[in-house]
This record gives structure tokens, sequence and C-alpha cells, in this order.
């Protein structure tokens, strides 16, 4: 089945272009490099984000012939001490941990990093320090910073890799990113963000054995760049047990795959950038330019609300030909806060970027519903006892495209099959309480996790038919907004959630501002379209149908129009920001 009358130009490695640096690729030539900084008693500290293969990276310090090798591994305490010092974080629960606030230091032994440092003071020649936390032991030499993106930390996860100091290649998939996403890498970019003025270098260490390598200098102009422009993060896409089929075609993915469920474009706490040095592309983490540039980004207001943390998250939600979603429902500020460390929670909405006949969404509870029957029989579905009739309790509403279900927090919902969703979310997306699964089994071939007991605690049992519908259900004005636009809509979200979306439809050339406020926009109609400086502040951006691009606080000012289309063809675009 098609699903465009028009060929797709999605670009999947969306590049930014760095004019006057270049990148060094391949061990042999970044060895070459560092040699020529090397003079005598030189220290080179080699510093990894957790993830990064050691053993890829030893081969290069061993071509260096050292005089000493400090490896950071030994200064933290033992794996099993670790481990038990991360337990209350940790949890019992396969997905949920608690956010972990304390930094490496908390996990180093301090005999150990004393005697790491009188190596050091004692050492001759060549020294190199190397590992996860090296500079640790000192700050002073030339810092030469692995970097890896998170999405890539997860594919080696399912290859068999392990948690820093954890001996757990076979263990739940779940339960390592659970130990990464809570603890690892809040301590890795915390470390990290304290020494971006500190680097002489970064590595791209994303592709097995084919390094990439800038300088400190080119590490921070390229940021401080990448806020100036309009820009894409770089989307991934995974398969599900609910996946769908209109991706395939719409992305230019890999026809042969079963089916693609998610896909994340636009989400800086797991997606990277791409820059290109004169042909040569090179990858870091997105964070890394929201942890740097995290005021020219954000917009005053929006870093002070939230700190350095990209508060807005856009993702695509497959279930065309597929499977519904599992029926499920997010905590509301309080819990998240009490229970997991959060700040904030996952409000969220379902924009219809596409649909089949027969499509339709699950949303609220049905009048006059029993909540303690619904919740015994959420229990006995999670036993095996019965399946659970999800339409006794929850609404369902037919999905058309370009309608727009809102969802703040406490609203049973979920996308039933048919439906192709660009999710508008807050950022904290791994805290869903699914509360039934169609009783299926996850693409490991085990029982996805279900949270009734958290559930029960969060559902807002009045948000009942009528007040859905009047509130969640295509919550649609026009406004007016002096944009040079055809027509200019709020779609929402709710007066309970924090972000506002617009939608704006285009047939010549309309004028935006940012407010000091990040925009978040995807192209959810029409071909393409170009973003412009009126005044020439940055190169043309070109946009292609379904891509999320993020317009930074600091561009001010641009402009959208519609770009190889016949003249009057008219395009549409969603954009989102904090309020």
């Amino acid at each position: 089945m098609s699903y465009l009358n028009f060929k797709s130009k999605y670009e999947k490695h969306p590049t930014t272009k760095i004019v006057g640096h270049n990148a060094i690729t391949g061990y042999k030539n970044i060895k070459q490099e560092l040699e020529n900084r090397i003079k005598e008693d030189t220290v080179l500290i080699f510093d990894y984000y957790p993830g990064v293969d050691e053993e890829e990276v030893k081969e290069l310090i061993q071509s260096l012939n050292p005089s000493t090798v400090i490896e950071s591994k030994h200064i933290f305490k033992d794996e099993k001490t670790i481990t038990e010092q991360m337990k209350y974080h940790l949890t019992d629960d396969r997905v949920f941990g608690k956010m972990y606030a304390g930094d490496f230091s908390d996990f180093i032994d301090a005999d150990k990093l004393q005697e790491a440092k009188d190596t050091l003071a004692q050492a001759t020649g060549l020294t190199i320090i190397c590992g996860v936390g090296a500079s640790l032991v000192s700050e002073i030499g030339i810092i030469v910073y692995f970097d890896m993106a998170r999405w890539e930390i997860q594919m080696r996860f399912r290859n068999g890799g392990t948690n820093y100091k954890a001996e757990n290649p076979n263990e739940d998939i779940l339960r390592k990113y659970k130990r990464a996403f809570f603890i690892e890498w809040r301590m890795a970019d915390k470390h990290k963000q304290r020494l971006f003025n500190k680097f002489d270098y970064v590595v791209d260490t994303n592709k097995t054995n084919d390094p990439k390598m800038i300088s400190g200098e080119t590490f921070k102009a390229s940021l401080e760049h990448l806020v100036t422009n309009p820009f894409r993060t770089v989307p991934y896409f995974d398969p599900g047990v609910w996946g769908g089929q209109w991706m395939k075609e719409v992305c230019n993915l890999d026809p042969s795959k079963p089916n693609y469920a998610w896909s994340f474009d636009g989400v800086p706490e797991e997606n990277s950038i791409l820059f290109d040095y004169d042909g040569v592309v090179f990858e870091l983490p997105a964070m890394d330019v929201v942890l740097y540039q995290p005021c020219k980004l954000l917009g005053k207001q929006v870093y002070a609300r939230f700190g350095a943390e990209y508060p807005i998250r856009f993702d695509f939600l497959d279930t065309i030909e597929g499977q519904p979603l599992s029926l499920q429902v997010h905590p509301l500020t309080e819990y998240i806060k009490k229970n997991f460390g959060m700040s904030y929670t996952q409000d969220e909405s379902y924009y219809i970027l596409d649909s089949v006949e027969g499509a339709q969404v699950y949303l609220g509870l049905k009048e006059d519903i029993d909540s303690d029957e619904m919740i015994e029989d959420l229990r006995s579905a999670q036993r095996g006892e019965i399946s659970f009739d999800a339409e006794k309790y929850i609404n369902t509403f037919p999905a058309k495209k370009h309608d727009h279900f809102l969802i703040p927090a406490g609203t049973c919902h979920c996308s039933g099959s048919g439906a192709m969703v660009l999710e508008i979310s807050a950022t904290p997306y791994i805290f869903t309480f699914k509360l039934w699964d169609w009783d299926r089994l996850g693409m490991d071939g085990l029982p996805r996790p279900v949270h009734v007991e958290h559930g029960k605690e969060v559902i807002q049992w009045d948000r009942t038919t009528p007040w859905v519908e009047e509130h969640l259900v295509n919550a649609t004005y026009e406004i007016e907004e002096n944009s040079n636009c055809d027509l200019v809509e709020h779609t929402g979200l709710h007066e309970l959630e924090f972000i506002e979306t617009r939608r704006y439809t285009i047939s010549k050339k309309s004028l935006h501002h940012t407010n000091d406020n990040v925009n978040m926009l995807n192209l959810i109609g029409g071909k393409e379209a170009i973003v412009e400086s009126p005044t020439n502040e940055f190169e043309p951006f070109i946009v292609h149908y379904a891509e999320t691009f993020i317009v930074p606080a600091n561009v001010n000012e641009y402009t959208i129009s519609p770009y190889g289309m016949s003249e009057n063809e008219e395009i549409k675009v969603l954009k989102a920001y904090v309020r």
C-alpha cells in the first residue's frame, strides 16, 4: 500500500556543515596528531563516555608507546560494591529507577585514587590516563574526550554490551537501559559538562574502528554555530510488537524489515547530531549542545525553568497495518517527583499525521464505570486470568488525518491500529505505566512490563466522556498572529500541560518569531518547505515532509515558505514551544 502521492525526500542523516574546520579520521592519523603534541613528560588524558569500547582504544594507547598507563577503572570501587551502592536508585523494577543526583566521585575508592595520583607524580616520559572519569586523576595534560551517542550505546547493549563496571552482558536489556538512564548517563553528562572548555580533542567513537577526531576549539565552534541555525537531530527507527508500515515508505526505510514502530526524530536526550567537516561526517550526542549552549538553545525563561534539559519531544508511533499500543497512563507531577526524582512529567498529545479507515484512539474513561472493578480486571489480566475488555471502560474516538488528541498526565490512553501518530510530549518518556498489553509478548519473547499498581495511583477518574470530548479531542480554534499565514490555529495542548502547539497553513512566505523560546516544528503537510533568515543570519534550510526540526531561541526570527511546489500549493507546519 502506498501512503504518499509523491516521492518522499525524508533525510535520515541530516548534517550541519561547519566551514573552516576539519576532522581527523582513523586511529593512524589520530596517533600522528597526538604524537605531534607529545613532548618530554607529556600527560595524555583519554576520558571516555560510558559505553566507549575500551579495548578498541587500547590499541591506540599501545601504539603511542607510553612509559606509564593509568587506567581509571582501577580507581573505582568493585562491581559488587557499586551495584549495592546503586541499589536504592536501581530498584527491583525492570523499567523504573530513581534519578541519581550524584557524580562519579561517589563510586571512587579514595585510597585507589590517591595511588593513581602518586603513580602519576612519579612517572616520567609519556603517561596516559585512560577510561571513564580519567580526568578525576588529573586535568593537567592533553585531554582527549571519547564520546558516544546514547542510541549507539543501546544498540551495543542489545549485542552483549555491558554497563560500566558491571559484568552483565546477558542481563535484561530494560535493566541495562535503566541503569544507564537513571544513573550512568546522569553522572557522565555532569562530568562531561565540567570539561567542555578543557577539551583539547573530541573523538567520535560511534562506528567500530572508524574514529574521527576534532579539536576542542572545533567542538566548541560547532556547537556555538548550531544554535544560530535551524537544525535537525539524527532520527532512529526501531521495530516493535505493534509496529506498522507507514514509516517504511515515508522515511525511506528498509522494506525487508517486518515493521517499524518507533522513531525518535527530535529527541536530544536520545538523538545525535551530525557535523560535516569538508566531507567528513562527525557524530556527537545532541545532548552536548543542550549542555554546552542551554541558554541560546532554549531561551532564558525555558533554561531558568528546566535547566540544561530539552523539555519537548517529537516522535513517531506507527500502527498502520500494525496493532494497538499498550493501554497506558502517565504519572502526575507530584507522583513522578516523589517516586522517581523527576521534576516534571510526561504530558503528551497524539497528532495524527495519517490514518486508514477504521483507525481510532483510546482516550479517557467511559461514564459511570466502577473504578474498583476496572482495577481488578486489570490485575486479573496481568495475571493472565482474563483478557481485559478495554472498550468496556475506555472511550474510543475515530482518528483522522490532522486530528489532535491531548493527553495530560493521569489520562488513560493509547493509539489503536491504523494510525500514524506524531507524538508531542514532555521529555521524560520512560515513565509510561502500561495497564494492559493485549495478551502479547515483547520483541524479546517476554511479557512486556505492566504497572497496574502505579497506574491506579495516578488515573484521573473524573476524565470521562463529556470532559474528554470537550477538552481533549480536537480542541482547535483559529487565532490571530501577525505571520502572513493563510491560517493559524491553536491545536493544544491542554491547559494542564506546559507545551503550546500551533498549526500553520502556508502558501507564501510567513514570518515567525522565537520570542526567546526554542521552537520545535514538523512539516505535517506538503512536500517541502524552506526556512530562511529575513536578515541573512543563516543559510536557507530545506525541510521535507514529516521531518522534525529545531529553531533555537537564539535565532530570533525566521520565515517559512513552500519550496519546490506548484504556485499556490500550500504546506502545513506544526510548531511547539514552552508556554
